[in-house]
């Protein structure tokens, strides 16, 4: 089968959950035989591209800048990157029988189904999140907001093959007026490991992302200030980088945490695997997550996690409740200090437990049966055709 993957980035050169998830798929159609090109923006050197054995990768756009300072999506980049899709499919959409799309950044979503009519190739597309309106409204304010949505809207009203990472965005999607069946994966984790045996934990707190406004990091250093004052010795670690840096480590002085709070900024895979193997519970203090991997990421180390109660966040679909973690009630510093606390005079039973729960969910949580998914709805776009 000749399939076109569509996404303005690519892993390694920039690191997401979409991107490991679509350099994943491109890698194992290319093992299965398939004929697989890579639509992104270049984000490389020119005369330098990348070598993706059996997938030919093609920019159809410049290298740019995809954030604003304050960690906000660009819109020139989805429009360039959106007319770069429609040329190209219009020039060679024939050469495929399906096109695999990310829904967001949208324009390469509306590109592809302004051709396919034309030219007759499947369309599937992946939906990791799908925003409610007041998010939008936070997000590009009132106006802005508005016209997004209803972009948004649109995008979800073409005919396509839907697949989404969770409940709350199927749902979400199916009310934007989505015609025809959403197909759920909840599988994600590519890792390889063997089966952990819980230990029991060092007095700390793991945050682990891009320091972006959604994440609310200072939210969780007040968290660990109220919680500090119950555990013994605790201490706090955030890894990750991004434009919300400052604000942490004023935020870190300002709760006096110098001594107990420590932010050393991006860390390799190595430090990451450390660290949660050793923490008492990985913090996911955010507000808006389409999956929520993290939690995943932590559990197959036998480390249970904090999330936070949200009407964008996917992630407490992740968690069984005093079992591979807890939920914090609401977005505030002492409901989830009170979480911490929880796991903590959970004690190891709670660390067995989210041990266990990996291991026995570990078949749907893998990559490879959402991979597997994702080849049944080639076949039947193949079949259909």
């Amino acid at each position: 089968m000749r399939v076109c993957i569509v996404y303005d980035c690519l892993y390694p050169l920039t690191v997401g959950g979409a991107e490991r998830w679509y350099r994943n798929l491109a890698e194992r159609l290319a093992v299965e035989g398939h004929s697989v090109t890579y639509l992104t923006l270049r984000q490389w050197d020119r005369g330098e591209p990348p070598r993706i054995d059996g997938v030919d990768v093609v920019a159809v756009g410049p290298r740019m800048g995809l954030y604003t300072e304050g960690g906000r999506r660009r819109i020139l980049p989805p429009l360039v990157f959106g007319l770069g899709v429609l040329v190209h499919l219009l020039r060679r959409g024939r050469r495929y029988d399906v096109v695999h799309t990310c829904s967001f950044p949208y324009f390469s979503l509306l590109a592809a189904g302004a051709v396919r009519p034309l030219i007759g190739f499947d369309l599937v597309v992946d939906w990791f999140e799908v925003w409610s309106g007041s998010y939008w409204r936070d997000y590009l304010g009132g106006p802005g907001g508005h016209v997004a949505a209803l972009v948004q809207r649109a995008c979800a009203r073409v005919p396509q093959r839907a697949l989404c990472f969770s409940e709350l965005h199927a749902a979400r999607l199916r009310a934007e007026g989505l015609r025809g069946p959403v197909r759920v994966l909840r599988g994600l984790y590519a890792e390889v490991l063997e089966p952990v045996e819980a230990r029991e934990a060092d007095p700390l707190v793991l945050f682990a992302g891009r320091l972006i406004p959604e994440k609310q990091a200072t939210l969780g250093v007040a968290a660990i200030a109220l919680a500090a004052a119950r555990i013994d010795d605790l201490q706090g670690e955030f890894l990750g980088d991004g434009p919300e840096r400052d604000a942490l480590d004023g935020a870190i002085v300002a709760h006096g945490l110098s001594e107990v709070v420590q932010a050393p900024g991006f860390a390799d895979a190595e430090t990451v695997d450390r660290e949660m193997r050793r923490a008492l519970c990985m913090l996911v203090p955010s507000r808006r997550e389409g999956y929520g991997m993290v939690v995943v990421e932590a559990a197959a180390r036998a480390t249970p996690s904090v999330v936070v109660a949200g009407e964008d966040n996917a992630a407490t679909e992740l968690i069984e409740e005093g079992i591979n973690g807890t939920i914090a009630a609401s977005a505030d510093a002492e409901a989830i200090a009170e979480a911490i606390v929880r796991v903590h005079e959970a004690g190891i039973a709670m660390r067995r437990s989210t041990a266990e729960w990996f291991q026995a969910n570990l078949e749907w949580l893998s990559i490879e049966r959402s991979l597997q998914s994702v080849l049944e709805v080639y076949a039947e776009a193949s079949a259909r055709s």
